[in-house]
């Protein structure tokens, strides 16, 4: 069915009955049961056999339609008693005329997809709940009965439910083997698609995985090793020769010698945090187009530094190590045991003399196994030291005034003189970073590093490279493996799984892994398959809605006053929207997405290398644009992905095709669902421009105080008010104990969500053009209004289910609040919500309007 649902006309809600209404008397007529008998007796003609078929189809349909509509009269008369209208103002924000428009009451639409659309909404709810003060469960508790967590899932929501429909769609490209179909491709989609394939094949032989054991990761480490050793490795491969050019662009280099550095390299190529990351990034306080180093923290084993700080994983991650080192160990039985008191030297110039820096081994030996626990504990404690000296998450991500400090290289040299930082970045960047700024998110950090560098063996810092190494390529070896049995215990306890508990469908997982490494060739056939039509254009015009809504509230917002208000609407003007694909590589173009891929080799019977290879990949590309000038035709997601994002140093909000499906968004959708769910999305993007991060970039992308100062401070205020009100609430941490959310750290995710009611606005204004064009029409079974089921729509995409330990992770290192407080929290700030339910004042949802924190 294309288009949207349409109500039947009227005449096809009129009786079936002949022209004059009844049959004449005649008493020659034969009766009902000669009819029958003669019809038994006569052979049925082709005619009638496929009228009999169709006569029992539109029975079985009918009976499906009158049990749908039973069911949705049963749960309404659960529906709690309409509320007198309360009205609720506030003078802290703007005000707002919003016109409420009379329901019009046309007849409801009983298409398929408009009963199937009314039956998934009716399914997603809990009746029993009052919305006014419990509306997360009333808006999303069927579908969390429906939805019981699977043992091998921490968590599931309607993200990743959509995310795994999106991957139905790969699995269609991977298994469709129509000669037909595939004549039609071009050479280059050709291409694309049987590295699609490959790569998954690979994934899915466990066989060849299992016989080969945990030899890929060993031979990835060996190679780690002999570099760490200062060995002459030069462009010597840890991988099979198939590498070539991707190979030979991370090969040692000039960073050979110096071997700390060159291991670095050797593995940050790989994709593995080690000791510090760096991201290339505009320097958005100079030039926001021109790519630089932004130098920061590295990631951790454990999930965040408040898990140092405690014991809760120390044993497991600990015994995880060892697990690790044991397997991973050099094939001889024993080593020489180092003398302990011999850390690295700190010095200015690399090498330092004299050499090497442990000194000589003595003539005590060390079985594997002892060795194996003994660096354990001592990584563990190195990571203490790392994670001690990292900078908090509410600094590191909301605050990008204190991570933006630019420095000579040479200083950096300076601060950490183990790591000969020219020689690192020509190893990935030969001739395209002049070396004369590098921007540090964090300058303790950096100051530490170097004391930590200094005041540990070298012994130790190879086991903490090997281990992170492993920690992050075990998932890709067979399951019988020592190396991944220990990785998975250590992720069975971060995430909360029962131990031993069912790994996740094999098939389901490699899906997973052909979207993460060849997204860009994926996107462009998910693109081709379900984002045609009308659905960009529907989007950008929901998106240029709110845009104007969100400008015409500037004008109305007590505490920005006008010189602050204009410079926020040339702002939103200038803002980049993206929607759907990229254009680098174009997805549009076979040849662009085939070239991408062009040095990539896969080989159905080696998936662990097929995944080095590709991780060197991405990482040789992101590594291009240092040096040069800002590609604004790249983008941060792959098109499948069901997400979206705003970059501020570009300025660009970014909606991948992924995310425009239900229960987010449909061409065929009413607006009034379509602005609650999409247009929160939308909107929600849209405030991280203004948000308290996002409001430091001006229209340009560049980090500036572009607010006046009263203006500022009375942002401030408001901001500081709902950091307040979101660290009230908690989270039950499954051990009996009350975790407060961080209202710090998820304060620009917060303001962000109360973009709900732009979407709210622009949906009105747009509303009496919608109804005229049909596009606002009624679904059967649902008793609200549309005001109400655009919240219910809000609600819905916020559905989800989390266990006790990963809801404690999320609280720790995620910068948006849980899923429950993402709605109630942001519903308690928004009066259009309690005017729409009719909630009586002073209930959970309808606080006076001095206890609302409301900025928009």
């Amino acid at each position: 069915m294309s288009g949207r649902p349409h109500s039947p006309p009227d005449d096809e809600e009129s009786p079936l009955l002949g022209q004059n209404g009844r049959h004449g008397d005649d008493d020659e007529q034969p009766t009902l049961y000669d009819r029958a008998i003669a019809l038994t007796q006569e052979p049925l003609t082709d005619l009638a056999r496929v009228l009999l078929v169709a006569c029992v189809v539109l029975l079985l349909l009918a009976a499906t339609f009158i049990g749908l509509f039973a069911g949705a009269e049963h749960k309404l008369h659960k529906i709690p008693p309409q509320r007198d209208p309360v009205t609720t103002t506030t003078t802290q924000t703007a005000t707002v005329t919003t016109t409420v428009h009379s329901e019009p009451t046309p007849s409801a639409c009983f298409t398929p997809d408009c009963i199937q659309l009314s039956s998934d909404i009716l399914s997603s709810l809990d009746t029993s709940k009052d919305p006014c003060e419990d509306f997360y469960d009333f808006a999303t508790g069927g579908w969390q009965r429906a939805h019981p967590l699977a043992s091998d899932k921490s968590r599931w929501g309607s993200f990743l439910d959509l995310a795994k429909e999106n991957k139905a769609i790969i699995q269609r490209i991977v298994n469709t083997d129509d000669g037909d179909d595939e004549d039609s491709l071009s050479d280059a989609d050709k291409e694309s698609l049987g590295k699609i394939r490959t790569l998954y094949a690979s994934c899915v032989d466990e066989d060849t995985a299992a016989e080969l054991g945990e030899e890929p990761l060993a031979k990835l480490v060996n190679t780690l090793r002999d570099i760490f050793h200062g060995k002459d490795v030069g462009a010597m491969s840890s991988l099979p020769p198939q590498e070539d050019a991707v190979q030979a662009s991370f090969s040692a280099g000039k960073a050979g010698k110096h071997p700390l550095t060159a291991a670095l390299a050797y593995v940050h190529s790989r994709g593995v945090s080690a000791l510090f990351d760096i991201e290339i990034e505009g320097d958005a306080g100079r030039d926001p187009d021109e790519m630089v180093p932004i130098f920061s923290q590295p990631g951790l084993g454990l999930p965040s530094k408040e898990y140092y700080v405690g014991d809760e994983l120390k044993d497991v991650y600990t015994s995880t190590l060892e697990s690790l080192l044991l397997a991973l160990a050099p094939a001889d039985e024993t080593k020489l045991v180092e003398d302990q008191s011999k850390p690295m030297r700190k010095a200015h110039f690399w090498p330092p003399w004299p050499w090497p820096p442990w000194g000589d081994d003595d003539d005590t030996t060390e079985n594997k196994t002892a060795r194996a626990h003994r660096l354990a504990k001592a990584v563990y404690k190195f990571e203490s030291s790392l994670a001690e000296a990292s900078g908090d998450l509410d600094i590191i991500l909301q605050d990008p005034k204190a991570t933006y400090n630019p420095v000579p290289l040479s200083t950096l040299a300076y601060a950490v003189p183990q790591v000969n930082f020219p020689a690192y970045f020509a190893s990935f960047a030969v001739r395209r970073f002049p070396g004369s700024t590098v921007i540090l998110s964090y300058p303790p950090f950096v100051a530490a590093l170097g004391d930590m560098l200094h005041n540990t063996s070298t012994e130790i810092l190879e086991a903490y490279l090997v281990s992170r190494v492993a920690l992050h390529y075990a998932p890709y070896l067979a399951h019988e493996t020592d190396a991944w049995k220990a990785w998975r215990t250590l992720d069975e306890s971060v995430r909360g799984l029962k131990k031993g508990a069912a790994f996740a469908e094999r098939g389901e997982w490699c899906l997973e892994q052909v979207e993460r490494q060849l997204g860009y060739s994926v996107g462009r056939f998910f693109v081709q398959e379900k984002f045609a039509g009308d659905s960009r254009d529907k989007g950008v015009k929901v998106i240029k809605d709110i845009t104007a809504a969100f400008k015409e509230s500037l004008t109305h917002l007590e505490w920005m006053d006008e010189e602050s208000a204009a410079a926020a609407a040339q702002k939103a003007d200038s803002l980049d929207v993206k929607v759907g694909y990229p254009m680098w590589p174009d997805t549009t173009s076979d040849r662009a997405i085939a070239a991408y891929y062009v040095s990539l080799k896969l080989d159905n019977a080696t998936f662990f290398e097929n995944i080095v290879n590709s991780i060197i990949l991405d990482e040789k590309s992101t590594w291009m644009q240092l040096g040069q000038r800002r590609d604004h035709r790249r983008w941060e997601m792959f098109a499948s992905t069901v997400n979206a994002y705003y970059q501020p140093p570009a300025n660009e909000i970014v909606f991948p095709a992924g995310i425009m499906q239900p229960p987010f968004f449909s061409a065929k959708w009413p607006g009034y669902l379509n602005y609650g769910a999409f247009g929160q999305v939308a909107a929600h993007e849209l405030t991280h421009a203004f948000d308290n991060a996002g409001r430091l970039f001006n229209q340009n992308g560049k980090l500036e105080e572009w607010w006046t100062n009263a203006t500022s401070d009375a942002f401030n205020e408001r901001a500081a008010c709902l950091s307040a009100q979101y660290s009230k609430y908690t989270i039950d941490d499954g051990k009996g104990h009350k975790v407060h959310v961080n209202g710090n750290l998820t304060s620009g995710e917060n303001i962000g969500d109360s973009g709900i009611v732009q979407a709210f606005r622009a949906w009105h204004a747009q509303f009496d053009d919608s109804f005229a064009a049909g596009n606002e029409y009624i679904l059967p079974g649902l008793n609200y209004t549309r005001e109400q089921l655009f919240f219910i729509a809000f609600g819905r995409i916020w559905a989800s289910i989390t266990r006790p330990a990963t809801a404690l992770q999320l609280v720790r290192v995620d910068p948006h609040s849980p899923n429950r407080f993402r709605v109630e929290g942001t519903l308690y700030n928004t009066p259009e919500f309690a005017k729409a339910f009719n909630c009586k004042p002073g209930s959970k949802l309808a606080p006076p309007p001095e206890k609302q924190c409301r900025i928009w």
